[in-house]
């Protein structure tokens, strides 16, 4: 190949300085009438050139290969029935025939599995960066077209992408989309969930207007729900407890021929977590005592809990002679608290209680009938619980767990945790070692435990110190002493008080992490960490439901006193049921449906504005496999023949200069001459010597 080049002498200004000069010279001459006006501006013209360097480049090129480069998607949907097959099938035949145009290189570029769906715009925009753009002949992609970063496609291709959808034309598919969930609801409280039943694809008859949901909390008996399709509808939830709430909404396959392309779509795990508004703490303390303060600074340190807090310094049998309107106390409001309110309270804590007749018998019986619905209170009992007016003697009395002797052992002792306070989640660990160094207490009231109360401290003579038990679906707590102050204050170097009451409280408020039989599940990624808590001194295995329905075992160590553990890694994204025989989990694993299930029915929308501007096409791999051609560039690049469809990849005629070879146009002592020559014939012109006739 063989070009003129230039390698001027002279800034180029001052060469079109020279031209313009020569020019404006042979102008004059010209108006002036003088003879050799032509000769003189070319004999300018040529030295401006000259002084340009002209000269002949001759370059030696090699001809280079054109690329294909063959995009397969090889993500989750494309597992669906007989897209897999296709997709061998096409990539094999286009291989073969992409190596079989003359010139042509193949590049062949797997996408696979990624938890953020189809990364098909960053796979193709990156295997087009890491090509020649000039050598770049085509682009094709086989798909079912749904990917998930559209903005990371090339927002121009120098060759035509064609996309070849695997799938049916018949495919179809109902799905469940969660418009909108919270993640985070009150507890008692509603929350909404917006949801719509979706068809994609060529929807054949028989599936129905309607489908039928099964919603379930934390894995507990299912709702039945019928629902329309295509219509956004809002769903109640009420949320049962703190922490993780798991509700599960599946979607009952529908009915018709040829089945839905995938059940995948058809349930969603969404794990919401419940937080209470504010604790509200009823403290009625019977007397002023050291260990009053013990109870308000810790409920008030709490910014989660409303307190209440009543202590009781002028009881009825006091007389004294002080007319009550100069009294500067509030009144006790008995009724607007035991009657009318008593359902706001999460606990209500009797702290050194007398029964000195302040509240009525049938008061009694109303908390009573508050903690078997579920409510719960705490007693912590001086040497009140051992006379005739212990909390036992009144209608409450059938709720505590234990019943008193009547004897207060006034003694020193080391509170002390029991096999089973060594387990129970409220006493577990709580001094961080198996032999706590505490500081001593040096009273306590002596109980005997009801049947089914679980004793986790205990103190002078092994009495019990600790009770705890179920009632209904309340909970009771007692404390057998009033020494818990002890700790606070440091005597003999004091002990957990404030962890200790904490745990209390907060078990008598059903928080989950202190569940005496619970399954706690720790979820990083696709890997768990599952601790059982139990008062029991085995645990059987547990028995894990996948999302295809699959069951496996996972055996659990040993952790500790009443905790076993394992850890397990999930095969896949989705909603995983646990279970052991007595305690059930569900666990969210990622969204139970992947994002590469969320659309299945092949489809390229996303693709087709970057095919239009390529020049490319769009076709259905049901259609066959096309043929592969080459056309020239601006010629269509699809179409179809009697042996069915084809597509088109563009040569793009690249090549690499391996030599260059420069010759001047002339050599200088050439143009020398040719300057003289004209400078000569114009001064001769000029003189009237050259054409000049002889005489006859």
């Amino acid at each position: 190949m063989t070009a003129l080049r230039f390698d001027p002498a002279l800034p180029w200004w001052a060469i079109a300085a020279l031209a313009a000069l020569a020019v404006l010279v042979a102008g004059f001459a010209l108006w002036r009438g003088l003879r050799g006006w032509g000769w003189r501006g070319l004999a300018g013209l040529a030295a401006a050139l000259a002084l340009a360097g002209p000269a002949l480049e001759t370059a030696t090129r090699n001809a280079l290969s054109d690329i294909v480069i063959l995009v397969e998607d090889r993500s989750a949907s494309q597992d669906l029935p007989g897209r897999a097959a296709q997709m061998d099938e096409a990539a094999e035949v286009l291989a073969r025939a992409a190596l079989a145009l003359p010139g042509t290189e193949l590049r062949r570029v797997t996408l696979g599995d990624d938890p953020d769906g189809t990364l098909l715009g960053a796979e193709l925009a990156r295997a087009v960066a890491a090509e020649p753009a000039e050598r770049l002949a085509g682009v094709i992609a086989l798909t079912d077209g749904r990917l998930h970063d559209a903005p990371m496609l090339p927002e121009t291709l120098p060759a035509p992408l064609h996309v070849l959808l695997t799938g049916q034309p018949e495919d179809w598919d109902r799905r469940l989309v969660i418009e909108e969930a919270p993640a985070f609801g009150l507890i008692g409280q509603e929350i909404q969930i917006r949801l719509r039943i979706e068809d994609q694809g060529r929807v054949p008859p028989g599936p129905g207007a309607t489908a039928t949901l099964r919603i379930s909390l934390d894995g507990e008996e299912p709702l039945v729900v019928s629902v329309p399709v295509g219509v956004s509808m809002t769903l109640p939830v009420t949320l049962g407890h703190a922490g993780q709430n798991v509700v599960q909404i599946v979607m009952d396959a529908p009915e018709a021929s040829p089945p839905e392309l995938t059940d995948r779509n058809n349930a969603a795990a969404i794990s919401i977590n419940g937080v209470r508004d504010r604790l509200r703490v009823l403290l009625v303390s019977g007397e002023p005592h050291a260990g009053e303060r013990t109870w308000r600074n810790l409920l008030k340190s709490d910014a989660a809990v409303d307190l209440i807090h009543f202590t009781i310094l002028r009881p009825p049998d006091k007389f004294d002679g002080v007319p009550v309107n100069e009294l500067s106390l509030i009144a006790f409001p008995t009724r607007e608290l035991f009657l009318e309110r008593i359902e706001d309270f999460d606990l209500i804590i009797f702290d050194r209680y007398r029964v000195r007749g302040i509240l009525p018998p049938d008061y009694y019986r109303n908390i009573a009938r508050y903690v078997e619905n579920g409510g719960a209170i705490l007693v912590a009992a001086g040497p009140e619980m051992a006379g005739v007016e212990s909390l036992n003697r009144s209608p409450l009395g059938p709720v505590l767990p234990a019943r008193p002797t009547g004897r207060v052992i006034d003694a020193p002792y080391l509170p002390t945790l029991t096999d089973d306070g060594r387990r129970h989640p409220v006493t577990a660990g709580l001094g961080g070692s198996d032999t706590p160094e505490w500081g001593r207490w040096l009273r306590l009231s002596e109980t005997v435990p009801e049947p089914g109360a679980q004793v986790v401290m205990t103190g002078a003579e092994d009495a019990p110190l600790l009770i705890l038990n179920r009632v209904g679906e309340g909970r009771v707590a007692l404390l057998t002493s009033d020494q818990v102050w002890l700790w606070g204050r440091g005597f003999e170097g004091g002990g957990p008080q404030l962890e200790l009451l904490r745990r209390i409280a907060h078990w008598s408020m059903k928080e989950p992490e202190l569940e005496e039989e619970t399954l706690l599940a720790d979820v990083s990624g696709s890997d768990l960490v599952l601790t059982r808590r139990s008062m029991a001194e085995t645990a059987p295995p547990l028995t894990v439901t996948r999302p295809d329905g699959g069951t496996e075992e996972i055996a659990l160590t040993p952790d500790g006193p009443g905790r076993f553990t394992a850890r397990w890694t999930a095969p896949e994204a989705g909603l995983y049921r646990l279970d052991d025989g007595q305690v059930r989990r569900v666990v969210a694993i990622g969204p139970r449906a992947p994002r590469e299930f969320e659309e299945t029915v092949a489809a390229a929308p996303l693709l087709e504005p970057l095919v239009a501007a390529s020049g490319g096409s769009v076709q259905r791999l049901s259609d066959g496999v096309p043929d592969l051609r080459q056309i020239r560039p601006g010629r269509r690049a699809e179409g179809r023949a009697i042996s069915g469809p084809w597509i088109g990849v563009t040569p793009r005629d690249a090549a690499s200069v391996t030599g260059l070879e420069r010759r001047p146009l002339l050599p200088g002592w050439a143009w020398l001459g040719l300057i003289a020559g004209l400078i000569l014939t114009g001064w001769l012109r000029e003189g009237g010597r050259l054409g000049r006739r002889a005489p006859a």
